[in-house]
């Protein structure tokens, strides 16, 4: 759990309940703390965590190294604001958390912590809060109010105000009420709008305004195309419509953005226009453009190449396959991912970084040949690498929140379900939790793989986690099925007496998925590893823990491997390179 707002924080019921009371107070004079002033650009603050405290707040800085016991300083990422959490007990404080604040807001410029209260985990203590702006500010407070002033627990005897429990009475019928009749409002609304849906009638909606500052001269910079031609809606987003069109004569994609969005359209329009993106495995981008189908509101498009053989998921629920056909899926899907995490400069042009961030079957494209096509940009992040890229090179985002938001949440990675990510090397660790999507991604092909199944026909398709959690599974189901459980979805034993390498499709989803971040291969490792297994009779066992050994990075310059383009679909282990070869 991140820190977030600490008001709102604070007043969680289940943080505040396993807030453990177990410290000696601090009532002493502030504590003279050795370490060296952080620079004018760093804040640095006290940090501690009880044992019981859930979640931890020691990503948002750098934790300095200190004596053997706490308390120890961090020197913070995100702010330049320090907090603290007590626990007034009767006449006791004890100390639940100090560290960095993960942004800068009100409060954060007193020089001083001056706690407040902020809620009661119980009847007889009270939790207080701090934030403020220099250095081991946080160390101890500068105040607490005397027992028996208003909002500590001396102050809250038994004796009740005659009348007092009538009143409150009736304010809680009154909020009761009202909260009622908000509720029955929202349904009739809802149901209004179900029953125009099944009519046919359009849906009434106001136009939406663009926001101040995004694309404020959008519609400037973009052409309109007359020869455009909307013929009909293949996907409908969250935000967006994608519809399959034609330009001068040709079959194409186009994403429809409304007003509201035109930042997420600038956003992903960079992306796509980068100069050295193009690869046969990410699909093309085309123009930029603005327009709108009929009597719509004329708005940003990105016009694209189109596939008529539809999403991955849509393919998968009507055929099957052989065992070629799904590792060629297989094998060009993990080609495109590679391509995208790689960093790289050819023949003068620079390809930053990029984690996708919303891997699905729904954004992935079957092409004509059976192979797979990346779309869908609208969340990918640039990543920060060891080349300084250019001036123009799509911005890197700011803050944790910016870097953990992420797609479907049925394909999210563990640590980004638990909030968990890495953010000292959140490049890194965006490329890992696509590597598990990845993998959820693979299973989903082979469970439709006819080669797989020789005593029956493959099952009817499932998404990945809908034989455990159904069609629509909550954040909670997700979290306890996949964290706190650590399950994948079932692999049955007759995929591992397909090949001569008895294991090795488990193996490559498992160290894929794994629940340790660090422990998983890379794209282009798994892109290697399928290699292997174009031809079964010809692959030799791996080394001990087979191809696990394959490095995230090269170790003289932290770059990806720079690899083809097109790895061959008829590779064999022989091709492959060394650290990543069958044993001879």
């Amino acid at each position: 759990m991140m820190l977030g707002t600490l008001g709102l924080w604070a007043l969680l019921p289940a943080t505040v309940q396993v807030l453990a009371p177990a410290f000696t107070p601090i009532l002493n004079p502030p504590l003279s703390l050795p370490w060296v002033a952080a620079p004018p650009s760093r804040r640095t603050c006290v940090f501690f965590e009880a044992p019981g405290v859930r979640g931890s707040t020691k990503t948002l800085g750098k934790l300095l190294d200190a004596g053997p016991g706490p308390p120890r300083g961090i020197r913070c990422l995100y702010s330049h604001c320090c907090f603290g959490i007590w626990n007034l007990t009767q006449d006791r404080a004890q100390v639940e958390m100090q560290g960095c604040r993960d942004s800068d807001e009100p409060g954060c410029e007193s020089p001083h912590c001056d706690p407040s209260p902020r809620a009661h985990p119980s009847p007889v203590s009270t939790l207080f809060t701090c934030s403020c702006g220099t250095d081991f500010c946080n160390a101890n407070y500068s105040h607490l109010p005397p027992p028996g002033s208003p909002g500590t627990p001396a102050s809250q005897g038994p004796q009740a105000v005659p009348g007092e429990s009538i009143w409150m009475a009736q304010v809680l019928l009154g909020l009761f009420l009202f909260l009622l009749l908000l509720l029955s409002s929202i349904i009739v609304a809802l149901l209004q709008r179900k029953a125009c849906r099944v009519q046919g009638g359009p849906e009434p909606e106001p136009e939406p305004e663009p926001e101040p500052d995004s694309g404020r001269n959008w519609s400037a910079e973009l052409p309109e195309l007359p020869e455009l031609c909307f013929s009909q809606v293949i996907r409908e987003g969250d935000h967006t419509v994608v519809w399959a069109g034609q330009l001068q004569g040709k079959l194409v994609a186009i994403k429809a953005f409304p007003l509201k969005a035109v930042a997420q359209f600038q956003a992903e329009r960079a992306l796509y226009e980068l100069p050295g993106l193009q690869h046969d495995h990410i699909v093309r981008f085309i123009t930029a453009s603005r327009g709108g189908p009929g009597p719509l509101p004329c708005g940003p498009l990105l016009v694209l190449e189109l596939h008529p053989k539809g999403s991955l998921c849509h393919y998968l629920i009507q055929h099957t396959s052989d065992w070629e056909s799904s590792l060629r899926m297989a094998l060009s899907l993990a080609q495109g991912l590679a391509f995208l995490h790689e960093e790289r400069w050819q023949d003068g042009q620079y390809k930053p970084g990029i984690a996708h961030r919303d891997l699905s079957s729904q954004n992935v494209l079957i092409r004509d040949d059976g192979s797979c096509a990346i779309g869908d940009l609208g969340l990918a992040l640039v990543l920060p690498g060891l080349a300084q890229p250019p001036t123009w090179a799509p911005t890197q985002p700011r803050g944790p929140a910016a870097i953990m938001e992420a797609g479907t949440q049925r394909y999210m990675a563990p640590e980004l379900l638990d909030k968990t990510l890495d953010l000292q090397d959140w490049g890194t660790a965006l490329r890992r939790a696509d590597v598990y999507s990845l993998a959820l991604l693979l299973w989903e092909i082979l469970s439709r793989c006819a080669d797989l199944y020789p005593d029956s026909s493959p099952p009817p398709f499932q998404l990945a986690y809908e034989a455990e959690l159904g069609s629509s599974p909550t954040t909670c189901e997700l979290w306890t099925l996949a964290v706190e459980e650590r399950r994948r979805p079932h692999v049955p034993s007759t995929w591992s007496c397909f090949a001569t390498d008895p294991g090795g499709l488990r193996e490559l989803l498992e160290d894929c998925w794994d629940a340790d971040p660090e422990a998983r291969l890379t794209a282009a490792c798994v892109q290697q590893r399928l290699a292997a297994l174009t031809h079964p009779q010809e692959a030799r066992p791996f080394p001990e823990g087979g191809l696990r050994g394959c490095p995230p990075l090269c170790p003289e310059d932290g770059l990806s491997i720079p690899l083809p383009h097109h790895l061959p679909l008829q590779a064999s282990a022989e091709r492959l390179p060394r650290h990543c070869s069958a044993r001879p």
